[in-house]
């Protein structure tokens, strides 16, 4: 959606920057935060009174529904810098696209276009300093909306609060990662709200995640919710498979996240030549695969991790290993993805979106 007419955005600016104490070689993601953050709020039918302030706590009453029914949705999206200083998004469009229609299933209203990205634009202006260039650097970027509202009554809020806040960050996962085929657990189920970046959707994940990592792996390879036959997300990401030299990877579909990354990865394969299918993918041929040798590699997609490589995966207690391999699809894509979003090559496909 879009408005005739973009609302001003109040300008409220920090009397001194936080910067001096980061210490941007020791990042721990996601736990750092800019000097300012964008708020808008929807009242009265519609979004007004958008302001960029200085970054620091809410005052919100312990009533308000999205504590009580969950309506909360959120984005996860970077900008960059190269040399010369000039600030990129990557497919920021896509990611508006999604917060809306993650809203438009939560029953919350659909966040404007131009005032989405007139905010960006003076948000990431204003904290330009903060992104470091550098392969490996990024500002990651958290849109998020919630519920508002005081009452505890079952229904929709009629007032919410949208905002975006950023964190420099470096890389997600260190070192190698191990996951987990879930056998009894799933992520989510036809019908519901696995489509949408809805918060309970990533909170219901932790207690499983909890259990595999008491058995030494970092995340769960989620499986469908009525036959576990099914593989579908790896953690909070997309995953590929490479069989021979096929790349696999589950449909879209209300259980699957549209994953950007995973888009991009596709495109990215297609271009290249590489077979890519798109459709369900057994647990029981992934293992067959790992046990004859054609199963070459398994990685997850996602803007946090760009390509996360799995090194072992674990399947009714048998843990099964994956050698590295020397023309490496997850370093190839990720190679070619993050030089995209730092304009080190040439953008064929007009992702990247200049910023400032």
């Amino acid at each position: 959606m879009s408005l005739t007419t973009i609302p001003t955005i109040q300008v409220e600016k920090v009397t001194t920057s936080r910067i001096q104490e980061v210490d941007f070689d020791n990042l721990v993601f996601g736990s750092v935060f800019t000097d300012h953050m964008f708020e808008c709020d929807f009242v009265d039918g519609e979004w007004q009174k958008p302001t960029i302030k200085p970054y620091g706590p809410l005052e919100i009453y312990p009533s308000a529904k999205v504590f009580h029914y969950g309506q909360a949705v959120f984005e996860g999206m970077k900008a960059y810098k190269d040399d010369a200083g000039k600030v990129f998004m990557f497919r920021p469009v896509d990611n508006l696209k999604r917060i809306n229609k993650s809203s438009h299933r939560m029953a919350i209203p659909e966040f404007p276009e131009a005032l989405f990205f007139d905010a960006m634009h003076q948000l990431l202006e204003m904290d330009r300093e903060w992104i470091k260039p550098g392969l490996g650097n990024s500002l990651y970027i958290r849109p998020f909306v919630i519920a508002t509202q005081n009452g505890v009554s079952a229904s929709p809020s009629n007032r919410y609060k949208f905002m975006i806040i950023l964190s420099p960050v470096q890389a997600y996962y260190q070192g190698e990662v191990k996951v987990i085929i879930a056998e009894n657990f799933s992520r989510a189920a036809d019908g519901g709200v696995g489509y949408a970046k809805a918060a309970g959707n990533y909170g219901a994940q932790f207690y499983p995640t909890n259990l595999a990592k008491e058995k030494g792996f970092q995340q769960v390879i989620w499986t469908d919710a009525n036959e576990h036959k099914y593989l579908e997300e790896a953690g909070t990401m997309n995953v590929f498979f490479r069989v021979n030299d096929t790349l696999l990877t589950a449909p879209t579909n209300d259980r699957i996240l549209d994953g950007i990354t995973r888009k991009s990865v596709i495109a990215l394969a297609e271009k290249a030549g590489i077979d890519v299918e798109v459709r369900r993918v057994t647990v029981d041929e992934i293992v067959v695969a790992a046990k004859n040798g054609s199963l070459k590699e398994i990685f997850g997609a996602g803007t946090a991790a760009v390509i996360s490589p799995v090194s072992a995966f674990s399947y009714k207690d048998e843990t099964y290993g994956l050698q590295d391999q020397k023309d490496s699809f997850a370093k190839r894509f990720k190679k070619e993805l993050t030089h995209i979003q730092h304009n080190l090559i040439a953008d064929p496909f007009e992702w990247r979106y200049v910023v400032c």
